[in-house]
């Protein structure tokens, strides 16, 4: 979801009055579109590396982990999903990549 999508949503909802809330609104729709794109990201990575096929190339597969590696530890950094979380992603994939390379 793009910022501007986000601040459709500003239009259906009812205005604050009140400074502190007018900005407590900004930021919540901010964030929201942030998270939004961080949770897209996740779970492209994590799609990309349940495609993978035992025809697949070592080096495919390196690419791929590794990208679910970075963007894994990178939501997790801003705390959009917690760290053992995000360890609990990457081991699940490696274990996937293992089982993948044993039937081949």
């Amino acid at each position: 979801m793009t910022l501007k999508g986000c601040f459709d949503i500003l239009f259906s909802l009812p205005m604050p009055r009140i400074a502190s809330a007018k900005k407590a609104l900004r930021q919540n729709i901010t964030r929201r579109a942030t998270n939004s794109d961080r949770k897209v990201a996740l779970k492209k990575a994590a799609k990309a590396v349940r495609k993978l096929t035992s025809q697949s190339s070592s080096e495919d597969i390196a690419r791929v982990l590794s990208a679910l590696y970075t963007t894994a530890d990178k939501v997790a950094k801003t705390k959009y999903i917690k760290k053992t979380k995000a360890a609990r992603i990457k081991s699940r994939a490696t274990k996937f990549i293992t089982t993948l390379r044993a039937r081949s």
